[in-house]
């Protein structure tokens, strides 16, 4: 198991070092270059939400989420308790919308309903997802 985190860890590294290289400066820029930016960036301080954090969450959580989904699949082919490995699931597939509901103010409540339509359709999806895993398997 702590192999599996130090793989993670490491895996984290390189992607916060490949966006602080090369990805930050060109999102940088075609942010600054295109109209949008402004309504884009004027939301985080409407609705108290910054986009980058929002933003950086959401995409940081997607191989942890992914590594959860992998484990819940190896426990279930091994009879063992998949109950802490959907939680991690969980709480990464829903990262960014609890800094959403936690640093917001004033959003609409469209928003949240919006939230939790996505949440219901990503864990539907996943659900089917790892039942083909698991069926392909047998």
């Amino acid at each position: 198991m702590s192999l599996l985190f130090l793989n993670t860890f490491i895996l984290l590294r390189l992607i916060i070092k490949l966006y602080e290289t090369y990805f930050h400066s060109l999102i940088s820029n075609l942010l600054y270059e295109l109209p949008i930016k402004e309504w884009f960036l004027s939301l985080g301080t409407k609705y108290n939400v910054n986009p980058w954090i929002f933003g950086g969450i959401y995409v940081g959580a997607i191989p942890f989420f992914s590594l959860s989904v992998a484990w819940i699949i190896k426990n279930y082919r091994k009879d063992k308790s998949i109950i802490l490995p959907v939680f991690f699931a969980l709480l990464f597939f829903i990262s960014a919308y609890i800094y959403l509901i936690i640093a917001g103010k004033n959003v609409p409540l469209w928003v949240y309903a919006v939230v939790v339509l996505m949440i219901i359709y990503g864990v539907y999806s996943t659900m089917n997802k790892i039942k083909k895993k698991i069926s392909s398997s047998k």
